[in-house]
């Protein structure tokens, strides 16, 4: 197996063994990139032969749904098996489309993840494009240097989903929105404060929020206004320093508060002390500007 097919694998067989079930009825998995370095060892094997005499090995594990296909074989899962690649919004439509698959009643549970890795290859590609910071900070000073760029990242995480509540659980899924390139950052907090008093709220009653606020100076500019003029209120802590920029971050995001959501308090790690027991989170992320998402959470009654 490649390293993100070992990554995909790893996780969900974790995420399965938390949650006590064996086999799910689906998969659905998100990946903007899939198999990046089975990708680069084909097409340098294609430049190198000239086309000739090349092994079909590399192609093959090279396509997104190799992660997908290689979890059902090794559960012998017959079931509903999707991957979605929707660039920034990969992780969110698996999300969607497993939530709409428990409310058609055709399934019990759903194994829902995401998964991408960062090669040499990807970097540089990436990095030609201004994506990362050319100066590298200690990823704990992230959002203290306002220059271009971010770090970038890579991560795996899995989680089943099920409207059957069990000992197994860690936090409920309320909601989820995605939008597509905004005109303005008032658009923005609009398209946030909608979707809170959609699900009846207000900001007030989220006791967190987490942001996906990834250190470069343009981009973390949108963050700094919601923070001025929406979040005023809101305890607001960023994840990205825990695990670099990537399509699919909000998977990481998603695991961090769920996890938060269990044990009711803020971890050492996002540099934050909150005294109240907390028992909504809300996720807002948006990647490159153009992909953003809202994901609703809240603790197990």
């Amino acid at each position: 197996m490649s390293r993100i097919i070992r990554m995909g694998v790893a996780t969900a067989i974790t995420c399965l063994k938390q949650s006590g079930v064996t086999n799910p009825d689906a998969i659905v998995t998100g990946t903007p990139y899939g198999c990046l370095e089975d990708t680069g060892i084909f097409l340098g094997s294609l430049i190198k032969q000239n086309d000739e005499m090349l092994s079909p090995t590399a192609f093959i594990q090279s396509t997104h749904n190799t992660v997908g296909a290689q979890i059902a074989l090794m559960l012998k899962c017959n079931g509903y098996n999707n991957t979605f690649v929707h660039r920034g919004f990969s992780f969110e439509s698996a999300l969607l489309d497993s939530i709409m698959l428990l409310r058609e009643g055709e399934t019990k549970n759903v194994l829902v993840g995401a998964v991408d890795e960062i090669t040499e290859a990807s970097f540089a590609i990436l990095n030609r494009f201004g994506l990362y910071k050319q100066q590298h900070p200690s990823n704990l000073s992230l959002f203290d240097a306002k220059s271009k760029g971010t770090i970038g990242g890579e991560g795996a995480a899995f989680f089943l989903l099920s409207f059957e509540h069990s000992e197994n659980d860690h936090a409920q899924i309320d909601g989820l929105s995605t939008f597509y390139k905004p005109a303005s950052g008032k658009d923005v907090a609009n398209k946030i404060i909608e979707f809170v008093v959609a699900h009846g709220l207000s900001l007030p009653d989220i006791d967190v929020i987490i942001t996906g606020r990834n250190g470069d100076g343009e981009n973390d500019k949108l963050y700094d206004y919601l923070q001025e003029d929406v979040f005023t209120g809101n305890t607001v802590i960023n994840y990205k320093q825990l695990c670099g920029e990537y399509p699919t971050a909000a998977s990481f995001a998603m695991w961090l508060a769920s996890r938060i959501l269990q044990a009711g308090q803020l971890p050492q790690a996002v540099n934050y002390n909150m005294d109240k027991q907390i028992k909504r989170m809300l996720i807002y992320n948006n990647y490159l500007g153009i992909h953003h998402s809202l994901i609703l959470l809240s603790a197990i009654k």
